[in-house]
């Protein structure tokens, strides 16, 4: 693939979710804004949404360690009060794979996928494929 936007967009078609976005560590007053984004239909965008500090979320504080965040059950996943309100604000996010994109031990992006409103059980093959964009991502930028 040669382009971000189309990395996202394949990303989508091979998990059948509901939402891919590409978050970048970009300057600026909002941390990890919406660079790139592919959607299922009837799926609200996040691309202009700036009320989630994502520097104070659990599932970046995992990123930021170099690991790659995956929950078939979101509602399951953390007792923290600020992430079960991103989910609400995320459109009921009930499943995701969330992928650190590091360049020197320093996370510069995020890919993540998301199925709203019921959890599912992602497979091997989706998780792989979340991976493998992440990795395209961190060529391209």
């Amino acid at each position: 693939m040669n382009t971000i936007a189309a990395v996202v967009e394949s990303l989508l078609a091979r998990t059948k979710a509901s939402r891919v976005t590409l978050r970048q560590n970009l300057s600026g007053d909002y941390a990890f804004p919406v660079t790139h984004e592919a959607l299922a239909p009837g799926t609200a965008s996040l691309m202009d949404e700036r009320t989630v500090d994502l520097r104070t979320q659990p599932v970046v504080a995992e990123l930021a360690r170099g690991g790659q965040v995956v929950q078939d059950d979101c509602a399951a996943a953390y007792a923290d009060a600020a992430f079960h309100r991103m989910r609400l604000t995320y459109g009921g996010l009930a499943a995701q794979i969330v992928t650190p994109v590091l360049r020197n031990e320093e996370l510069v992006a995020i890919v993540s996928v998301h199925q709203l409103g019921e959890p599912r059980a992602w497979t091997r093959e989706e998780v792989a494929a979340a991976t493998l964009a992440a990795e395209e991502v961190e060529r391209l930028l």
